[in-house]
């Protein structure tokens, strides 16, 4: 792999972001969700950039493309929590503009690093 150290990566560093500004958003919910949804929606973000940084730990890029689509699923994960959340009126679609901006921009670069690499399609790899 090209990179020296997994900060070196966009992908990871949009995730960063991501966490960040879930982290601020988190806030608008009520206390009655602290111990739910808020810390469920922490362990997904945190995931996202977690599992970046690990995989480009691995061996093989086998290996690194795995935890890539575990990473990807957190975000899926992450979008559907944020939803859940508006329609529980905890917060609106603009609260979560750009966390949702966040999501669309770091799942691309995901999409993009998984499905446009033969190695991840040929599971004998």
């Amino acid at each position: 792999m090209a990179w020296k150290h997994y900060s070196e990566l966009i992908v990871w560093q949009k995730s960063m972001d991501l966490v960040e500004e879930i982290y601020q958003l988190i806030k608008k919910l009520p206390r009655t969700e602290e111990y739910a949804l808020s810390s469920q929606i922490r362990r997904a973000a945190i995931s996202i950039p977690s599992n970046i940084a690990e995989g480009s730990g691995r061996k093989t890029e086998k290996e690194f493309y795995y935890f890539l689509s575990v990473a990807r699923g957190s975000l899926m994960e992450l979008e559907t929590q944020l939803y859940i959340c508006i329609r529980q009126k905890y917060f609106t679609e603009n609260d979560a503009a750009k966390a949702f901006s966040l999501c669309e921009e770091t799942g691309r670069i995901l999409t993009k690093l998984l499905f446009n690499n033969d190695n991840i399609i040929d599971s004998n790899n």
